[in-house]
């Protein structure tokens, strides 16, 4: 079974822009100033990223943030949660075989428990019963798999849709599209149509999440492209730091504990 064209041309598109950035080289050592810039920012390819971001910035103003903010103000709370829950739900498959590459075994146990828990008692992912039992929503992607193993990050990325990220990141999503079985599960147009609206409802639903943040960043920021940059650096490291240092036990830790010897 072959993935989807779309599917194929964003990981072909991601995989292009990978192979792009070898090409950047730093500034010579005679030039010691542009060269620690050069290291503190990892953006060689910044005018070409800036013309993106002023792109992207275009779209998310006439189309991406005008969704986000009907789908607010049309959809309660309450279904807007359920329906964030669901979309986390239907990506669990993918966050567990992150997290199994990742040598994770108690995030693994974590989030294969939140998929059944979840799907059954849950109602197919409406309701968020797992974390409730103890097992919270965490996320994991490829990106994150290929940093644990020690592959460099690369330069800094503004690309279309994927908006700041780095080729690391950018061919990790390209992969994680790869794990999800609903990329490779059912033909016709109605399953087609389905991962549609999937993908659709996932992008509103995070660009909901971040309208207050973005919204700040832009008014406030005197240059919005070096914050974004720096601030997708500074989350990503930690998150990438959280999961090196995860290193709770496979079992659970209400397991009851061996009685000390007296």
């Amino acid at each position: 079974m072959r993935l989807p064209r779309s599917a194929r041309s964003l990981a072909a598109a991601l995989i292009a822009a990978t192979a792009l950035t070898g090409c950047a080289t730093p500034p010579p050592a005679s030039d010691p100033e542009a060269l620690a810039d050069f290291k503190r920012t990892n953006d060689p390819f910044e005018p070409t990223n800036r013309v993106l971001y002023e792109i992207n910035n275009a779209i998310d103003g006439v189309l991406l943030r005008p969704l986000a903010v009907g789908y607010i103000n049309a959809v309660p709370v309450p279904v807007r949660t359920h329906v964030h829950n669901v979309l986390a739900n239907l990506n669990s498959p993918v966050v567990l075989a992150n997290d199994m590459l990742m040598g994770k075994p108690r995030r693994a146990g974590d989030t294969l428990t939140r998929f059944v828990v979840n799907s059954t008692a849950g109602v197919g992912g409406i309701f968020d019963v797992a974390s409730g039992l103890g097992f919270p929503d965490h996320s994991s992607d490829f990106g994150e798999v290929m940093a644990i193993w020690g592959i460099p990050e690369g330069p800094f990325l503004f690309l279309p849709i994927l908006g700041p990220t780095d080729p690391r990141d950018a061919a990790g999503y390209g992969i994680d599209i790869v794990l999800d079985p609903f990329t490779w599960i059912g033909q016709g147009n109605t399953v087609r149509n389905l991962g549609y609206v999937r993908y659709g409802m996932t992008a509103v639903d995070t660009r909901a999440g971040l309208i207050p943040d973005l919204d700040k960043v832009k008014e406030q920021a005197l240059d919005p492209y070096a914050t974004f940059r720096s601030l997708y650096r500074q989350h990503r490291a930690a998150q990438i730091n959280t999961i090196k240092n995860d290193t709770r036990r496979t079992e659970p830790d209400w397991y009851p504990a061996t009685p000390a010897a007296h």
